[in-house]
C-alpha cells in the first residue's frame, strides 16, 4: 500500500511539473495563460450582492452572462479570503465589500491568478485619514510591511461617481498591489506582467517616446513621479478611457492589453 501510494505521488509531481514546463513554453509563444477561468467550486454571490453589481459595477454590466459567473465567482472569492476593517467608527457594509473587490476582480479578470499575497486586509476609513509614519493626509494606500490596502471610502466612491475623468483610487492602489505582486511571485499571471511591465518601461525611457508622452499632457503629471505611479495611472486609463488611450498611444495600449490578458470588446 505505502508503494503504491508512493508511485501515485511521484506521478502527480511528474504531471505537475510536466505541466509547468507546457505551461512556461505556451507563455512564451503566446505571451498569454493557458487558461483563465477553471473553478471546481465556484462560490456564489447572494442577489443582493448580484444587484450591487448590475447596478454600479459598469465593468461587470458589459459582460457576457457566462463571464458574469466567472465575475461573480471571483468577487465571492476575494470577500472570503481578506479580513475587511472600519476605522473612525466605520461600520463595513456588504456594498463595501463588493465594490472593492469588484474592483480587484477587473483588474485582474485576464489573469489566472487573481488574488494577493501581499496583503491581508482591506482598511477603510470614511475620508482622507492622517499618517503619522510620514505626517500628512492620504487618500488610500498599499502598504506591503504591515500587508493593508487603505481605502478612504469617500474618495474610492468618488472614483466611481465619475468613470470618465481616470481618477480612480481603487484601481490606483490595486495597480500598486499588483505590480508588488509581480516581483514577488513567479506564476503565469505574474511572470506575463513583469516582462510587458519591463517591455512598457523600456519604451517609455526612449527619449522621443517619453517627449511625446510627457508633450501630449494625457497622462497627469502625477504618473512620471516614478515607474510605479506611471503604471498605476496607466491603467486608470486603460479602463476608464479606452478609446481615447488607443488613439493616443496604441502601441503602449496594446501592451498593457497584454500584460493583464485582457481585451476589451474581445
Amino acid at each position: 500500500m505505502e508503494d503504491f501510494l508512493f508511485i501515485i505521488v511521484v506521478v502527480v509531481l511528474i504531471g505537475l511539473l510536466f505541466f509547468r514546463v507546457f505551461e512556461l513554453g505556451y507563455i512564451a509563444f503566446y505571451n498569454k495563460p493557458l487558461y483563465v477561468h477553471f473553478y471546481l467550486f465556484p462560490k456564489r454571490l447572494n442577489r443582493a450582492q448580484r444587484n450591487i453589481l448590475k447596478k454600479d459595477f459598469v465593468f461587470y454590466q458589459k459582460l457576457r452572462r457566462k463571464e458574469r459567473k466567472y465575475f461573480e465567482y471571483r468577487v465571492a472569492d476575494f470577500i472570503a479570503e481578506y479580513e475587511f476593517v472600519g476605522k473612525e467608527n466605520l461600520i463595513v457594509t456588504g456594498e463595501m465589500k463588493v465594490l472593492i473587490a469588484a474592483t480587484s476582480t477587473m483588474l485582474t479578470f485576464g489573469m489566472k491568478n487573481y488574488l494577493y499575497d501581499v496583503f491581508e486586509r482591506i482598511i477603510i476609513y470614511p475620508q482622507e485619514y492622517y499618517s503619522t509614519v510620514n505626517e500628512v493626509y492620504h487618500k488610500g494606500e498599499f502598504n506591503p510591511r504591515v500587508k493593508s490596502l487603505v481605502f478612504s471610502w469617500k474618495d474610492f466612491q468618488e472614483g466611481f461617481q465619475i468613470n470618465n475623468n481616470n481618477h480612480n483610487l481603487g484601481l490606483h492602489e490595486f495597480a500598486h498591489a499588483l505590480n508588488f505582486q509581480a516581483m514577488k511571485s513567479s506564476n503565469s499571471s505574474m511572470l506575463i506582467f513583469s516582462d510587458m511591465f519591463k517591455e512598457i518601461m523600456q519604451d517609455i525611457h526612449h527619449p522621443p517616446n517619453a517627449k511625446r508622452l510627457v508633450e501630449s499632457e494625457f497622462f497627469r503629471i502625477y504618473a512620471y513621479t516614478n515607474k510605479f505611479e506611471f503604471l498605476a495611472v496607466v491603467l486608470e486609463h486603460f479602463f476608464e478611457t479606452p478609446e481615447r488611450f488607443k488613439q493616443e498611444f496604441p502601441e503602449l495600449y496594446h501592451k498593457v492589453e497584454l500584460m493583464i490578458n485582457f481585451k476589451e470588446g474581445r
